[in-house]
């Protein structure tokens, strides 16, 4: 008897190797090399395939992406051997996620410590080499085998990353399946069933499709093909094409990248997109037509979480290494600074951008070290008057000087500056014949011991009238010299005094005091004068008993009124209202002092 059977269609082949037996053939998918058995169908139609491992190698690399977690790749369950491998040190770190989406290391935009790590049946050991000496980039790795997918991603924040990865299928002996195949069953490829002559085939995947039936005549008793007009026609199928898959497929959550998170460093928000989307149409090529539907057919308990918490990394902070300077003047306004860095979490110096600029304590600062003191210094007196009898003068040097000893011009001072010259008397002048001389000439040197001229002449004082005579009238008398060695301004040092201060006590006996400096001829300190010839520095003063104080309500309120009185400071009313009856009696005892010739500090 002979029949007519379904068969396989024409339309696709089997693999290469595939066979009736379900020969397992290797394919080629992207950049997976993929080990098939029956299309897929290994299961369901029982083919057999060779023991024995199957490498899969990957490489993902990008030039620029969005800063956050991008996904590198689903490694299988049953994996094993895992490597994955920066292999350009960066920036970057690795993530793994679960199928569920549960963190296991750098998850929600937290930083794990390098370590091992368990989960999926597995020890994950995760390696970060040292930032600076290292030229290795970040890498995991795990024996397997995995009990659940393992979802691999990269936390970008660098340009340019490069990841290596690479793991091991098993690839295990299938028994054969019952022939019994329960018909809302449909493979994704070609079933093929020993020792039974139907097959079937469907041309889409889970979506409503068509799937074209073909007839073989075939002997009833040993099944062998035979031509087709040994069978009856009229028997022969009206229906070469059936439906398959008519039911709609389910819909899903189309999940969005995160966004950026909202923050450079330290705790911040991340946001995605959830569309709950169903596929309508498959193309042949596999391409898929997808539209929008009610998320309430994608399950709202199901919705995957569109808001996150992320951290970059930790924030840096503001470091101050060093204290204030010194000022840089001894007197007046100046300034001064400090050290200020921007250091990572790890103790490292960063650039500032990597710290808030607002919140930068400051590294440079105004300092005040009040008000610079100017005082006149005078050398000491002549020790000459300028006549033998009768009235003369007598000379001195003034300068104006800072407290750092420096030259100003002699307008600088405050107050009235001191006389350069003063009157002597010599003596009165008798009747008698004396040798007069003439001034001296110029010095013959600027300092130092140089020679100076005068001219001479003899006169006759008579009642201090005074007539010139001739030279031989004074004969008798020693001849004055007319030349002498003089020194003008005398080369070295010389001793420089300033005016006494006030008196520290207005009665019942007190000091003053005036500053005494060594100066070279060009007013530069110098330790060379004769401490011998010193002018003294202090002295007594006010001796007299002191008298009631006519005003009571004119009391001292500051603890040394002494110092205030000494430094001059009584001119100013302030210190006038607080050191009242001991600038009312310096006033009385000095008052000159408070108009003119005082000394600021």
């Amino acid at each position: 008897m002979i029949i007519l059977l379904k068969h396989m269609p024409a339309m696709l082949n089997p693999g290469e190797g595939e066979s009736a037996e379900g020969v397992c053939a290797s394919t080629q998918v992207g950049m997976y090399t993929v080990c098939t058995c029956g299309f897929v169908c290994m299961k369901v139609c029982g083919c057999v395939c060779w023991q024995g491992l199957e490498v899969v190698k990957g490489n993902f690399s990008r030039t620029f992406l969005r800063v956050g977690y991008h996904k590198i790749a689903e490694i299988p369950a049953g994996a094993g051997n895992i490597s994955i491998q920066e292999t350009i040190k960066s920036r970057n770190y690795l993530a793994l996620q679960t199928q569920s989406g549960v963190s296991i290391i750098n998850g929600n935009w937290v930083i794990d410590r390098p370590g091992i790590y368990t989960a999926l049946g597995t020890q994950l050991t995760y390696r970060r080499p040292n930032e600076i000496r290292s030229r290795n980039g970040e890498s995991i790795t795990a024996p397997g085998p995995l009990t659940e997918d393992l979802h691999v991603y990269l936390i970008y924040q660098q340009p340019g990353p490069s990841i290596y990865y690479e793991y091991s299928l098993p690839l295990k002996t299938h028994p054969t399946a019952e022939p019994d195949i329960p018909s809302d069953i449909l493979p994704l490829g070609v079933c093929i069933f020993p020792h039974k002559t139907a097959f079937l085939f469907c041309v889409s995947t889970l979506l409503p499709g068509k799937r074209q039936v073909f007839w073989q005549c075939v002997e009833q008793d040993s099944q062998a093909t035979v031509p087709a007009d040994l069978c009856d026609p009229a028997t022969g199928p009206t229906n070469l094409e059936e439906d398959c898959n008519i039911q709609s497929c389910p819909a899903y959550w189309d999940v969005g990248e995160w966004s950026e998170c909202s923050r450079r460093c330290g705790p911040g928000t991340q946001h995605r997109q959830a569309i709950c989307r169903q596929v309508t149409h498959v193309q042949v090529n596999g391409t898929e037509t997808a539209v929008t539907v009610a998320p309430v057919l994608c399950g709202s308990t199901d919705r995957p979480v569109t808001k996150s918490t992320c951290q970059l990394k930790i924030c840096s902070q503001w470091e101050i290494r060093s204290e204030w300077s010194p000022c840089s003047v001894p007197c007046g306004v100046g300034q001064r600074s400090r050290e200020v860095v921007c250091v990572s979490n790890l103790g490292d110096v960063d650039d500032d951008q990597e710290c808030n600029m607002n919140l930068k304590p400051d590294t440079l600062q105004n300092c005040d070290m009040g008000a610079c003191a100017r005082s006149w210094f005078t050398s000491l007196w002549s020790q000459r008057c300028s006549a033998e009898c009768g009235k003369g003068n007598q000379t001195r040097s003034v300068v104006c000087l800072m407290d750092h000893v420096t030259d100003l011009p002699l307008d600088s001072c405050e107050g009235e500056r001191p006389p350069e010259g003063t009157l002597c008397d010599s003596g009165p002048c008798q009747n008698r014949l004396e040798w007069y001389t003439g001034p001296w000439g110029q010095c013959s040197t600027e300092c130092g011991t140089g020679t100076q001229t005068r001219s001479l002449a003899c006169i006759f004082i008579n009642d201090g009238q005074m007539e010139v005579v001739d030279q031989l009238k004074c004969s008798s008398l020693s001849q004055p010299i007319t030349a002498q060695p003089c020194t003008l301004k005398p080369c070295g040092v010389q001793w420089y005094i300033t005016e006494w201060s006030s008196c520290s006590r207005s009665c019942n006996g007190g000091y003053r005091v005036r500053e005494v400096r060594c100066l070279t001829d060009s007013i530069v300190p110098s330790d060379r004068c004769d401490p011998n010839s010193m002018p003294e520095s202090r002295e007594e003063c006010n001796k007299q008993p002191c008298l009631a104080e006519i005003d009571p309500s004119c009391s001292d309120q500051y603890h040394n009124c002494v110092v205030v009185v000494q430094a001059r400071l009584c001119i100013y009313p302030y210190y006038r209202s607080v050191c009242c009856a001991s600038c009312s009696r310096a006033q009385k005892t000095y008052p000159n002092s408070f108009q003119k010739n005082y000394i600021r500090r």
